[in-house]
């Protein structure tokens, strides 16, 4: 396959190696030999808290169940830590919201910084927060990003950050900006921050699978949710409060949940593909426009082939996992490795309960501690950024979908070069002006057609507004 050249841009570097938890967790051993098996990192090493320190106000951006959630994670993560301003297009988000902050935490966030609308997240940045989280629909998160490290503020930013190429090399040039001012950036791809992940990630570099040679990622589940329209609300709010049924707003299940796993592929195999080989179909969702299964191949550099499949339709079976296979054997990802002949050679040794039982439930969640690794590291002055990770995890993603989408091979190449960019060209409250249809494979679906046929029908309607005035 043609080596990729645009891959080497200044903005856009391979893709990290290590995670971020790697602020907090100790680095590999290397001095041993690479068929060796190590010990895991020690508990004791992890913090659970961050360290004390000045009061840091964080702002909220989207305040559905996600991000609610985060601002809980966030207070969790250490003292001195408050949540003082909430965004959202919908006020009803906004007083959930703060209830459930009340009552959980104990902080009440002032009414005169609750704001809503779509111009809410500069309202937020501009309120005299430290931090801004972010858990809008992935549509908007671009802009989000760019005007918060423009503003200077730490981030956490929920996945996927974009849902399309244009979106995504934003992404990538806010990520490079941020590093340039010293901002940490943690984004909820938090099996970076999960300690059996690490430790397994640590016991694969330290190569006791050897050289991977191809893997399997799935996340097969049932239906998410969806909303029915309703008559008091526009085109424009139903979308939004339907957001993830939604092309324009989520990406395609595959960019929004599925990128979990294209990120531990990404990060386990040290690299990312440069082709992806896609189908998917429609066959139950009820709402929207996108796709309820994909298949993907995905094609490396060296030649490697990587499958990734997903699904979310109720009364199937289900699988939410990876597998990677190496050349001495194979790992979940999560807390296994086997050798070739199958094999338990290691496990993940979770924390034990008062009768020295392992459970799972014990280890610190990683929701928490994503927030931790966020505090600590701005508390220590020591910033680390995981943008750019993210955003090639969520270009994959999106070179997947738009395989799927069209029925043709995607290259890495197309899409840094594609100025396919989803959504309307005005944000009001009103009829949306974006193909609705259902993408069908083998018909050349070009979302980047669409979108010149979209600003057309604007710019026409727009002249027959003037010619009428």
């Amino acid at each position: 396959m043609k080596k990729s050249s645009i891959s080497r841009r200044n903005f856009l570097g391979k893709a990290a190696t290590v995670g971020a938890a790697g602020v907090v967790a100790p680095a590999i051993i290397t001095s041993c030999s690479r068929a060796e098996v190590f010990n895991p990192v020690a508990e004791d090493t992890w913090l659970d808290q961050a360290p004390d320190g000045a009061v840091l106000k964080a702002g909220l951006i989207g305040c559905g169940g996600r991000g609610t959630g985060a601002a809980i994670n966030f207070l969790n993560a250490g003292p001195n830590l408050q949540i003082t301003a909430l965004g959202d297009t919908f006020r009803d988000r906004i007083d959930s919201c703060r209830a459930n902050i009340l009552k959980q935490k104990g902080q009440e966030v002032p009414e005169e910084n609750c704001f809503t609308g779509f111009d809410a997240p500069q309202k937020v940045i501009d309120s005299g927060v430290d931090i801004i989280i972010t858990a809008t629909p992935p549509f908007f998160r671009p802009e989000i990003l760019a005007a918060a490290v423009e503003a200077r503020k730490h981030i956490f930013a929920e996945k996927p950050v974009c849902v399309d190429p244009a979106g995504a090399r934003s992404v990538m040039a806010t990520a490079l900006k941020a590093k340039g001012l010293g901002l940490t950036i943690v984004t909820g791809t938090q099996r970076r921050h999960q300690r059996d992940f690490v430790n397994t990630y640590q016991q694969i570099q330290a190569g006791a699978i050897g050289e991977i040679v191809g893997g399997n990622f799935w996340w097969n589940g049932g239906k998410l949710w969806h909303r029915d329209p309703n008559p008091v609300w526009s085109e424009m709010e139903y979308m939004i409060r339907d957001w993830v049924n939604w092309i324009w707003l989520s990406g395609d299940h595959i960019v929004e949940q599925h990128v979990h796993n294209l990120d531990v592929m990404n990060w386990f195999v040290g690299t990312h593909p440069v082709a992806a080989r896609g189908m998917g179909s429609r066959q139950r969702r009820v709402t929207g426009d996108q796709f309820d299964n994909f298949s993907i191949e995905y094609v490396f550099e060296n030649g490697m082939h990587v499958h990734s499949q997903c699904r979310q339709i109720n009364g199937c079976w289900n699988l939410e996992g990876n597998r990677l296979q190496g050349t001495k054997g194979s790992t979940d990802c999560q807390n296994t490795i086997l050798d070739i002949a199958g094999n338990e050679i290691w496990k993940y040794q979770y924390p034990k309960d008062d009768e020295g039982q392992e459970q799972r439930r014990l280890m610190k969640p990683a929701m928490d501690q994503e927030h931790v690794d966020l505090v600590t590291s701005i508390r220590n002055n020591q910033a680390f950024n995981e943008l750019e990770n993210t955003a090639i995890s969520t270009m994959i993603a999106i070179m997947g979908r738009v395989s799927a989408y069209t029925g043709k091979e995607t290259t890495w190449e197309e899409m840094m070069n594609s100025d396919m960019k989803l959504g309307p060209q005005v944000f009001a409250f009103g009829p949306v002006d974006v193909p609705k249809e259902v993408p069908v494979p083998g018909l050349a679906y070009d979302a980047e057609a669409e979108r010149r046929r979209t600003e057309e029908r604007a710019a026409a309607r727009k002249k027959a507004a003037e010619a009428t005035n």
